[in-house]
């Protein structure tokens, strides 16, 4: 689950981060209000989940409160088109008035979790306010990783390293390394996926200060957050991938022609992978899991017939837990009911399979069977191109 921006600096203020003065509004006028009471120079963010804001046009320098509503009124409501939205861009809603400042340098710091070594790592690099994907692949000796022991936590002596491998004076070191230990708290408190400064900046005063932050939760421990998942916005996320979360359907939309439904999230990958490897495009990551029941099949086709852009369907199950029969009862029900007019492709394996193929074939209705992955992948992509 994403925040905003305004969300993120709110959860870094609660833990010692330092951050600019600033304040959320929705309209022109709390705009303008907001700025009044910072005085001077401001700065107005458009807040959508999405980087890449400052080029497509949605962060503004405001020199008081009427430019800043003139700003805000524009943004607000508008849609804002980023390298990370998209063509179709995201509606603003709200903007965050922040107080300028006078910055000499600019920094990154990020924190995650590094699946090959199974703990947090801390990276920090002195190309602050660029991509970091982008500085990784031209300049990765400019990022710096630290990698923590999650009973012990980041270390002073971790934190000092990284700010002095920034090329920070000494007078520095110490309020950095703070930010960097106040950014692990809130990454580990929060059962953070992601935490992400960019730019970390240090002001002419000699503050260490997060001009932005992006923090992404792990889903699976919201139930330990309640407070935090109160935050969800559902307006910037997809009308479909919110349907499937309500069902207990993990679902990714994407921008291919072939839906895929698969019980299990490895399945699914190889899935998709296959699909592309027999040159068709997915249409979406869809894992029913390894429990699913025949409503929850009919709920998983409904969403993936609401995508205008399928022209097949693959169907690759294996039975373990969800019986091959149940599925294929599953999937007759919803054909049915929804009149699904496109070709539907399906490989199963696994428990009562023998019983599955057979209620597929007795109900009339136009399935194609296979019993190989590559057979299945060249027979949709086929379908759908026939469909197209």
């Amino acid at each position: 689950m994403k925040l905003h921006e305004y969300q993120a600096k709110t959860l870094f203020a609660r833990y010692g981060l330092a951050v600019p003065r600033g304040e959320v509004a929705g309209t022109a006028g709390e705009a303008r209000e907001v700025a009044a009471q910072l005085g001077g120079r401001v700065v107005v963010k458009a807040q959508i989940h999405a980087g890449g804001r400052g080029k497509g046009g949605g962060v503004k320098v405001a020199d008081g409160p009427e430019e800043a509503a003139r700003v805000a009124e524009a943004l607000i409501g508008s849609n804002l088109v980023t390298p990370q939205t998209g063509p179709e861009g995201r509606r603003v809603s709200r903007v965050l008035i922040e107080e300028g400042l006078d910055i000499e340098r600019e920094l990154y710091l990020g924190l995650l979790i590094d699946r090959a070594r199974e703990r947090p790592v801390v990276m920090a690099s002195s190309a602050g306010g660029m991509e970091i994907e982008q500085v990784a692949a031209d300049t990765p000796e400019l990022i710096l990783r630290e990698f923590v022991d999650p009973g012990l936590g980041l270390a002073g002596f971790q934190a000092r390293r990284l700010a002095f491998g920034l090329g920070l004076p000494a007078r520095l070191v110490p309020p950095a390394a703070r930010v960097m230990q106040a950014a692990y708290t809130v990454f580990r408190e929060t059962d953070a996926a992601l935490v992400e400064v960019n730019p970390l900046v240090v002001t002419a005063g000699g503050d260490v200060m997060a001009l932005d932050g992006k923090v992404s939760l792990d889903d699976n421990a919201l139930f330990r957050h309640p407070e935090l998942r109160e935050l969800r916005d559902l307006a910037e996320e997809d009308e479909l991938e919110i349907a499937a979360s309500q069902h207990d359907l993990n679902y990714i939309r994407l921008d291919g022609t072939i839906g895929c439904m698969v019980n299990g999230a490895g399945l699914a990958m190889a899935t998709m992978d296959i699909i592309k490897l027999a040159g068709g495009e997915p249409a979406n990551f869809l894992d029913v899991g390894g429990g699913a029941n025949a409503d929850q099949i009919r709920n998983a086709f409904r969403i993936l017939m609401s995508d205008t852009n399928v022209k097949a369907v693959l169907i690759n199950i294996f039975g373990g837990i969800l019986r091959c029969d149940v599925l294929a009862a599953g999937v007759i029900a919803a054909v049915q009911e929804l009149e699904v007019r496109v070709p539907v492709v399906i490989r199963m394996e696994g428990t009562n399979v023998e019983a599955g193929k057979r209620a597929l074939q007795e109900s009339g209705l136009d399935f194609t069977t296979a019993d190989a992955m590559d057979e299945a992948a060249a027979l949709v992509v086929a379908a759908a191109g026939r469909a197209a």
